[in-house]
């Protein structure tokens, strides 16, 4: 997302977010946000049909989720405030939720342990009542020969 558009989003000016993001610059690597080139720039504007964009004497910063989530902690809006608040709340429901996975995979890995050796038994005895006998069976009894 762009910068004035996520100053939009926080009820600051575009100005204010960028001086907080300056500010706090080792917050901000390059996987966070990057200033578009004037190359993107050009291209951004020219997807637009109104000139919005006449009058910009710096080229955008644009920020991504991680940058985003970062600017929240950054900015003293009500509502950057209250983003910052619902993003840690995520992240706690997410952490849970993950927990919760690898316990119930541990428990399905323990059934399958379990059930798996009782099958097992089952198929081995299965095979030996329907594969032939490994040894011939010796007659009882008396050959007459015939002729």
């Amino acid at each position: 997302m762009l910068d004035r558009d996520l100053a939009e989003l926080y009820g600051v000016p575009t100005k204010r977010l960028n001086e907080q993001v300056k500010r706090n610059k080792k917050r901000f690597p390059k996987d966070f946000m990057f200033q578009l080139n004037k190359e993107e720039f050009d291209i951004l504007k020219s997807h637009f049909a109104t000139s919005s964009w006449v009058g910009v004497r710096k080229l955008p910063n644009a920020f991504t989720e991680n940058g985003v989530a970062m600017l929240s902690s950054v900015l003293n809006s009500d509502t950057a405030i209250q983003v910052n608040i619902q993003i840690m709340r995520v992240f706690n429901k997410m952490r849970e939720m993950a927990i919760g996975y690898a316990e119930l995979k541990r428990r399905i890995d323990q059934l399958e342990e379990r059930y798996d050796k009782h099958f097992k038994i089952i198929f081995d005895a299965i095979k030996k009542l329907i594969s032939p006998p490994k040894k011939p069976i010796k007659k009882i009894g008396f050959l007459s020969e015939r002729k």
